[in-house]
């Protein structure tokens, strides 16, 4: 059997499968819900949605002309596939009744079963009581999520550009979604969850997502070292680069306002943090080129801006205004030096995703646990930060840090190669030299 019939029989097996599992609503609950939060939720999803669009114009802006729309493509594609994952399995694995507090029972909300009673958000307590967190339903916060686990392996696609077969790197994401985003969401966020009772604080996924991604991207770069991939080449569409850049900025108000889960003042402070951190770290890397004898550039301001939005993301929710300027500062900064390090480097992360997203993820987390302060959440029960004194929530993330770390670099490693012995992952010599485009889609820009 051809492999490329593979991902063709598991479509239509989960059409089948959808045939005969509805999943009806019992009943509609409308006790709790309060219509500002749902109208409010409703659109951050569709910002949140508009992020990875926005992402593959991001990405495929920096490649070169033969390999745009291959790189795009593999945002677009996660649209399609995590999103199928997510309903048949994935937000029972993220947000199921809690297995020993490292993954969610896949059998929960198995096809979405249950999701659709309109009641809200809840999860059963110790004595099999439903405990109630938000005043959305159910179903908006599962999309809500969704929308996080499509762009988070869209991310790594940035390090597989100009050498991943397609079919490789659909089985990496749908393996990487499983096996290493749904654990991280369920020990994040579950309030049953590993690292949520240790009490580490991670407002919009700097943990669950960038982090994740990021080391995803370290781990690939290193498996296919000394590989042909990126050549060195300019960026073939600057402009691509910028509208990529406002998309993300915009879409990311839906990311980390919409994760306080209602319209409330905690997602007003969320925005103007995340707006904050945004421009201080776009102007930051612009000034810091400067100072290192370069131009002040377009490409150079919009990967300070997203670096600066990937830092305050964990943050954003429990850190002042004021500090959001300096976490994105220092955000800019550590980033810009890493990647003038990596580039001087063997690694071969064709646009910078561990650099940016990897290391602007720890930088967020590192600074969570220096700046928060119990006055702008009150459902920060860990403590205020080292800034204020406090030591134990810096310790915390410290900690968690490596823990976080370790899991995703090693269990991202150990998918590429399962991956890579199930379909290989590189491209041969003549379809690298064609270019994706046209040697994986048959398409040209």
């Amino acid at each position: 059997m051809k492999k490329s019939f593979i991902p063709f029989i598991f479509l239509m097996g989960v059409t089948l499968l959808a045939l005969f599992t509805p999943n009806v609503p019992t009943s509609i609950v409308q006790d709790g819900l309060v219509p500002g939060d749902i109208a409010w939720m409703l659109m951050a999803t569709a910002l949140v949605l508009i992020m990875t669009p926005g992402l593959s114009y991001f990405y495929g802006g920096m490649i070169d002309n033969k390999n745009i729309i291959s790189t795009m493509l593999q945002s677009f594609i996660a649209m399609g596939v995590i999103s199928i994952l997510w309903i048949v399995v994935g937000f029972s694995l993220s947000f199921g009744d809690s297995l020993g507090g490292f993954i969610g029972n896949p059998s929960t909300f198995f096809m979405f079963k249950g999701v659709l009673d309109g009641k809200p958000w809840a999860f059963p307590d110790g004595d099999g009581n439903l405990t109630i967190y938000t005043t959305i339903p159910l179903a908006l916060f599962a999309l809500f999520q969704l929308k996080f686990a499509i762009i988070t392996p869209a991310l790594i696609s940035g390090t597989f550009s100009e050498r991943i077969k397609f079919e490789s790197y659909i089985l990496f994401i749908c393996l990487f979604s499983l096996f290493i985003y749904a654990p991280l969401a369920h020990m994040t966020w579950h309030p049953k969850g590993y690292l949520f009772n240790m009490g580490v604080l991670d407002f919009a996924g700097g943990t669950v997502v960038h982090m994740s991604a990021g080391l995803a991207a370290l781990a690939a770069s290193i498996y296919l070292k000394g590989d042909k991939g990126a050549d060195p080449h300019s960026p073939a569409n600057i402009p691509f680069v910028l509208l990529g850049t406002g998309l993300l900025w915009f879409g990311w108000f839906g990311f980390n306002a919409g994760s306080a889960l209602g319209a409330g003042t905690l997602a007003v402070s969320a925005f103007a943090a995340t707006n904050t951190a945004s421009a201080a770290a776009g102007f930051a890397w612009v000034l810091f080129d400067v100072i290192k004898g370069k131009k002040p550039s377009a490409l150079g301001f919009c990967i300070g801006a997203v670096v600066g939005l990937v830092a305050i993301t964990p943050a954003c929710g429990f850190v002042t205004i004021p500090h959001s300027l300096v976490i994105g500062v220092v955000a800019a900064i550590v980033s810009n030096i890493v990647q003038a390090w990596k580039s001087k480097s063997s690694l071969n992360d064709t646009l910078d995703v561990f650099p940016c997203h990897g290391v602007g993820g720890m930088v967020g987390m590192f600074m969570t646990g220096i700046f928060a302060n119990v006055a702008v959440n009150s459902a920060n029960t860990t403590g205020n930060g080292l800034f204020f004194g406090d030591t134990k929530l810096f310790v915390t993330h410290i900690i968690a840090l490596a823990l976080v770390s370790g899991f995703a670099f090693i269990g991202s490693f150990a998918l590429l190669w399962i991956t890579d012995k199930i379909s290989p992952l590189k491209v041969n010599e003549a379809d690298f030299k064609m270019g994706l485009d046209k040697s994986q889609h048959g398409e040209n820009i």
